[in-house]
């Protein structure tokens, strides 16, 4: 089985032909699946959507089980939690509906990580960090764009002198470099190369 444009988040079964990991949709599997639309909702109250998965979380003055459904307590209710709360040995913890987020010093609001500036978040070669609200994500530095080639899909470097996307003067050669480009004045002119007299 091969499949030309390669299956991103699954596996190639066949001509052409991805079977999505869960969690992934889409002809090549690049698609996140926001199962918070799914019908049933997998969630009995609130629903957030993450890369490749989900977490359910309750509103306030309930508490969540194991099964993602919401239980009243009166003691979360109390807590005044922001994104519901949870029971342990008796003390009730507040909870963040991603690992991307972290109580925040009352105890009760979830704040960002930026997984970006605390190292958390590693991007393979080429890429840079995006940091989200409750994530991040991976994306081609400047200069590069994502292809796929040879069975996965890679960062490659644009060609700004084919693409036409460099700003070299009329009287100037472009000249390609890895993640950019570079101008020179042709014989007989002389200049930055952006600038040719």
């Amino acid at each position: 089985a091969t499949c030309g444009h390669g299956c991103k988040y699954g596996e190639c079964i066949g001509p052409n032909k991805c079977k999505c990991f869960p969690g992934f949709t889409g002809k090549t599997c690049n698609q996140d699946l926001n199962e918070c639309g799914l019908k049933p909702r997998p969630c009995e109250h609130r629903c957030m959507n993450t890369h490749g998965s989900y977490k359910c979380y309750c509103l306030n003055g309930y508490m969540l089980m194991p099964d993602g459904t919401c239980a009243s307590s009166r003691t979360c209710a109390m807590v005044n939690c922001q994104y519901g709360c949870e029971e342990v040995k008796g003390q009730v913890q507040c909870l963040c509906p991603s690992g991307g987020l972290q109580l925040g010093p009352n105890g009760r609001t979830c704040i960002d990580i930026d997984e970006c500036s605390t190292g958390r978040a590693v991007c393979s070669y080429n890429r840079r960090c995006v940091n989200t609200f409750g994530s991040f994500y991976c994306k081609c530095q400047l200069g590069y764009e994502l292809q796929y080639t040879s069975g996965h899909y890679n960062c490659v470097d644009v060609n700004e002198c084919v693409t036409n996307t460099h700003r070299c003067n009329l009287h100037a050669e472009c000249l390609n470099t890895q993640g950019s480009f570079q101008c020179k004045c042709k014989q007989g002119y002389r200049g930055s190369g952006f600038d040719c007299a």
